[in-house]
């Protein structure tokens, strides 16, 4: 079990990184919508790529920002039965939650988008609209690198939360993520 729980402690120094990383595409989003506007709005003049990179970065931000987010609590859940639970059973919760819903849905997207994303690198494909960003298949890329990171996330949950209900490390008694 001890390798386990390195194995869940490099997971989770890697989804720290990539959410730390990504988070910086939030500036970046910001920084291209106010050129836009200002292009649009002062100088009149406007291209569809930068109008496009912002939707992407903004994109790329919610999706590969998803596993951090989950691994610090961040995502919205339902909690009325769950904050009146035990840490004990929080535990258990959180560890039945990402073996049957979390890890399945992302095994899901994985293997759905696949060929989605597979036949968008062999074209090349490109934004529809003339003049847009060319590498849309890169974007698109990013749907099954979100869904593996959520997968690594979740091992790390289940490798957590088994340890703690094995008394192998200490339950939070807050609200939190478990």
């Amino acid at each position: 079990m001890n390798l386990l729980i390195k194995i869940a402690e490099s997971i989770d120094a890697l989804i720290d990184w990539v959410g730390r990383t990504i988070s910086w595409l939030t500036l970046l989003t910001v920084i291209i919508a106010f050129l836009v506007v200002v292009m649009r709005d002062l100088f009149e003049f406007g291209r569809i790529w930068i109008q496009e990179l912002y939707v992407w970065t903004h994109a790329m931000v919610f999706m590969l920002g998803a596993a951090w987010t989950l691994k610090v609590g961040g995502h919205v859940r339902v909690d009325i039965v769950y904050r009146k639970l035990s840490p004990y059973r929080r535990c258990w919760v959180d560890l039945l939650g990402v073996l049957l819903l979390l890890i399945p849905t992302c095994l899901l997207i994985l293997w759905s988008s696949y060929s989605y994303v597979e036949s968008s690198i062999r074209l090349l494909e490109g934004s529809r609209e003339t003049g847009g960003v060319p590498g849309v298949f890169i974007l698109k890329s990013v749907i099954p690198l979100t869904a593996l990171l959520l997968l690594l996330q979740g091992v790390s949950m289940a490798i957590h939360n088994a340890a703690r209900i094995r008394g192998l490390e200490p339950i939070p008694d807050s609200g939190e993520i478990l």
